[in-house]
């Protein structure tokens, strides 16, 4: 083949791999953003991993020196470990051992249709996975739902958590002042209300992306609807556990977050009578992702 052809052989691979790309990415954006922030935690240092606990597959994220004092983060409804991407670093670099789990429903761990998915049952399958990995006592973080989950198992296992720390945490008997069926968005403009809840000044969304986020958001509607349902019951709530627990509680809010208003923060600061509250200026409801270089180094302290 003469060096001509070969060249525009070449040509053609690589043009006919660059549409491939592009054609996937216009179809399936979410994919190529996930594969990205896998990049972003192993370049930062966490491992991938699967433990099982009470039968599901769970995955979890690990960061930090082997021999670090443990630190459990837990993600809130909707979520996944990788949610910790941008703070688990700070703790990280402190010498702390950061793990993250997938709790069963979200991220790459099992979705069980026989599982509850309600607070307490979340908060044992948080047990079992530090039993799984031989943890005894933590530092236990846990951020909106994964707050909750986290009192519960502080009030039910204290001997389990050496410290405490709830991020704009849900828990206490209190009714959303929003639509909750905004958490399984249909349409594009429930997506945009959804946006503008979690976060003071909302990027624009286009098209591409918000037909892949309303395709992912059916596929799991039924276990944020399960979840749901058990938190708005209100019987797991936590206004009588909060001022029984006796280890140094960390509270932190933004305080722009309309999800898991400052107000219930307040409220929580005022049942747990040793805690600590620092209050995140300009930030909403994803402050442990958008606003992690303002709050990590008062989590460090707290935790040192």
């Amino acid at each position: 083949m003469k060096p001509a052809r070969k060249l525009a052989v070449a040509a053609a691979i690589v043009i006919a791999f660059i549409v491939a790309v592009l054609i996937g990415f216009w179809a399936r954006p979410l994919s190529y953003f996930n594969g990205l922030t896998y990049v972003q935690m192993s370049l930062g240092g966490a491992k991938s991993r699967y433990v099982t606990v009470n039968g599901h597959r769970i995955h979890y994220y690990v960061m930090g020196p082997e021999a670090g004092l443990p630190v459990v983060l837990v993600h809130g409804l909707g979520g996944r470990s990788e949610d910790w991407r941008n703070l688990a670093p700070y703790l990280a670099r402190t010498g702390f051992r950061v793990c993250m789990p997938d709790l069963p429903g979200f991220g790459r761990s099992d979705k069980p249709s026989d599982f509850s998915y309600a607070i307490p049952e979340q908060s044992e399958t948080v047990v079992g996975f530090m039993d799984a990995l031989g943890l005894k006592q933590v530092y236990l973080g846990g951020w909106s739902m994964g707050g909750w989950i986290a009192q519960h198992m502080a009030a039910n296992h204290p001997e389990r958590v050496a410290k405490l720390m709830l991020f704009d945490s849900a828990g206490i008997q209190e009714k959303p002042s929003w639509n909750t069926d905004l958490f399984t968005p249909a349409t594009a403009t429930e997506l945009d209300e959804l946006d503008a809840l979690l976060m003071p000044h909302p990027p624009a969304v286009p098209s591409f992306i918000a037909s892949d986020l309303l395709r992912v958001s059916h596929k799991r509607a039924w276990i944020m609807r399960r979840a749901l349902a058990s938190m708005l019951s209100g019987r797991d709530a936590t206004d009588k556990l909060l001022p029984e627990l006796k280890m140094p509680v960390l509270i932190v809010w933004g305080a722009m977050d309309h999800i898991t208003p400052l107000s219930q923060g307040e409220t929580i600061h005022r049942f747990i009578p040793q805690s600590l509250m620092e209050v995140v200026p300009g930030c909403g409801h994803l402050a442990p992702v958008q606003c992690a270089d303002k709050m990590g180094p008062t989590v460090a302290r707290f935790l040192k």
